[in-house]
């Protein structure tokens, strides 16, 4: 539920004046000619202010040049450009290829990683990777298997590297990395195996590590000051998360971190979410599992947390929180507030003061979202900022392994990691969403280290008395927490979102169709279909004066995981296998870039 807000909603210049931060990357972040960083900016707002390509004129898009990338598996991310040269990732084995822009994208360099194949079957949800970091002159490269390469930006030559994880203990990769002044900062994966997250910052020169914060444990390893680390204002106090764990299962508690980053430089704060709490089986972890789940606030320089807030305690459903937190400062009852929102795998789209981790807002963003009937938003309540728990469709049965059927969303969230966008024209968010819900049956399982730890088989299945398809793309009021408009479509929307100038907004389809559609009205624009489905994430950029639109398709992640691996078992993929069965009747394996332009 949310609280009776009222604003104007609009949009102050973020981040003036922010010295503290890498001022060359903050340059090439500001200008709109180039896309250095995958999430647009520091703020994750996916816009871009070119408008040369506008809601008059998209209709007449057409196919610029392609670019094949050799990998068919699932294709998520995007390329960035810094100046005439445009790099472009792959999924394992994580191929960088550095593209003359001067020259018909000519490869000027290619990197290729040697890693192990064994690393595969520990990726839970497909080989993908979201994509490269640029600072410095230099391109950041987190591979599967937790290597982190720096090379050179303009030979591809290795400067250094550094390993953050261990794949034999169910540690990989599947995230980019962000770089904040001197440092990269990065996540793991891992929480269907057991894994301990964390989030970690080396050297941005020297790929040393300069420190470790973990998702949950002793405030030491989670770098937490127990009278000055917040939840919803007050003070998380000493072993706040070994008191909410049984024993030492801490250890193996999950809640990795394999998400966006996004960074205040005002503030001097990152923000993240952690994962899901090990295992999927609720009745064998007793406690709110602290902190999985969180959204969290460090200090880049020392890891220090500044505030949390649990989204999802005692997680029964997988609902990861580790979408991206979009940052904005808006108007809200007359006063100007620095703020956070996230759109969460849970189904509720949160409105936070991200200098303190006030809880503003959080309301459903998908109307069939059953599980919970909303957050209690009364400070003076013993359960204030907690989801109210629908029983019927909790997983924890009285300790008892049942099926529990019907529960909306499924396991992949309302929205899973594909991100949103924010246009400052509009105070829209614009929102790529899953309709999906789910049956969920628990088991007993065993930890391993390196084996699945997950303990639970899911059915997916579309959202029963709506409009029967598995997705809709919607425009989001962050302030009224509500629904303005929203696109059905037949599968779930699996790609980022990107928002210019041009009040036109970009996202793709999992059948492989690229769209633009008006910001404000929502109504489509333009289409077309390209080689494969659509996971990547779009981005925009000028070169010798003209506005182009590129796209990533290569179908696969966790929702084309059937397709990308080759599996046919509906449980597979964690029941997306089932869930998605039909998608094989659209689209094919591919791995290509689609770049798009206005005719001459």
């Amino acid at each position: 539920m949310k609280r009776l807000l009222t604003c104007s909603t609009m949009v102050a210049a973020l981040f003036a004046g922010a010295a503290s931060a890498n001022d060359g990357l903050m340059s090439a972040i500001d200008n709109p000619n180039d896309w250095v960083i995958q999430t647009g900016d520091y703020a994750n707002t996916r816009y871009s202010k070119l408008n040369q390509i506008n809601r008059h004129n998209v209709k007449r898009l057409q196919v610029a040049w392609t670019f094949s990338t050799g990998v068919l598996r699932g294709h998520e991310g995007s390329p960035l450009v810094i100046g005439d040269t445009m790099y472009v990732h792959t999924p394992f084995p994580n191929i960088v290829y550095a593209l003359d822009l001067n020259n018909d994208g000519a490869i000027k360099w290619k990197y290729e990683p040697k890693q192990d194949p064994d690393v595969i079957p520990v990726m839970c949800c497909d080989t993908v990777n979201r994509g490269l970091a640029h600072a410095n002159n230099t391109i950041f490269l987190h591979q599967a298997d937790t290597t982190i390469v720096a090379l050179d930006a303009a030979s591809g030559e290795v400067k250094w590297t550094a390993v953050n994880g261990d794949p034999a203990k169910g540690e990989t990769n599947t995230a980019t990395v962000l770089p904040v002044k001197d440092k990269i900062i990065v996540g793991i994966s891992g929480g269907e195996f057991g894994v301990q997250g964390h989030v970690t910052a080396y050297n941005m020169e020297t790929g040393e590590r300069e420190w470790r914060a973990y998702s949950m444990g002793p405030d030491d390893q989670m770098l937490v000051d127990p009278e000055k680390t917040t939840h919803l204002g007050k003070p998380i106090g000493e072993n706040s998360s070994l008191d909410s764990w049984e024993g030492d299962q801490w250890k193996i508690g999950g809640g990795s971190t394999w998400g966006w980053y996004s960074y205040d430089p005002e503030l001097d704060l990152i923000y993240y979410g952690t994962g899901n709490p090990s295992t999927w089986n609720p009745a064998q972890r007793p406690g709110d599992n602290k902190w999985s789940m969180t959204i969290m606030a460090r200090d880049p320089d020392d890891g220090m947390a500044r505030w949390f807030y649990q989204m999802t305690p005692h997680d029964e459903w997988d609902y990861d929180g580790i979408n991206e937190m979009i940052l904005t400062d808006q108007e809200v009852d007359g006063e100007m507030r620095k703020l956070l929102t996230h759109f969460d795998r849970n189904g509720l789209a949160y409105t936070m003061d991200r200098g303190t981790g006030e809880l503003l807002v959080a309301e459903k963003f998908d109307p069939v979202v059953n599980w919970t009937t909303g957050v209690d938003m009364d400070p003076e309540s013993e359960t204030y900022g907690r989801p109210q728990v629908v029983a019927e469709f909790s997983t924890e049965q009285n300790g008892e392994d049942v099926n529990t059927t019907g529960i909306c969303p499924a396991a992949l969230g309302t929205k899973d990691q594909q991100p949103a966008a924010f246009s400052p024209r509009t105070n829209l968010f614009y929102v790529p969403t899953n309709h999906v819900c789910m049956d969920y049956e628990p088991f007993r399982v065993s930890y391993t280290a390196g084996q699945p730890y997950v303990g639970a088989t899911l059915a997916m299945y579309p959202a029963p008395d709506s409009h029967g398809g598995m997705g809709n793309f919607i425009a989001w009021d962050n302030i009224k927490g509500e629904i303005v408009w929203s696109l059905p479509e037949k599968f779930s929307v699996w790609s980022g979102a990107l928002a210019t100038a041009g009040d036109i907004v970009f996202y793709g389809t999992l059948e492989g169709h690229l769209k633009a559609v008006d910001a404000r009205s929502g109504a489509e624009l333009y289409k077309f279909k390209t080689p494969s489905g659509i996971i990547g994430n779009v981005m925009t950029y000028k070169h010798d004066g003209k506005q182009y639109v590129g796209i990533l398709s290569g179908i696969g992640g966790w929702a084309g995981i059937g397709l990308a691996a080759g599996l046919t078992n509906p449980n597979d993929g964690l029941g997306a296998v089932g869930g998605y069965a039909a998608l094989s009747n659209y689209t094919a394996l591919g791995g290509q870039l689609t770049v798009f332009a206005l005719p001459d």
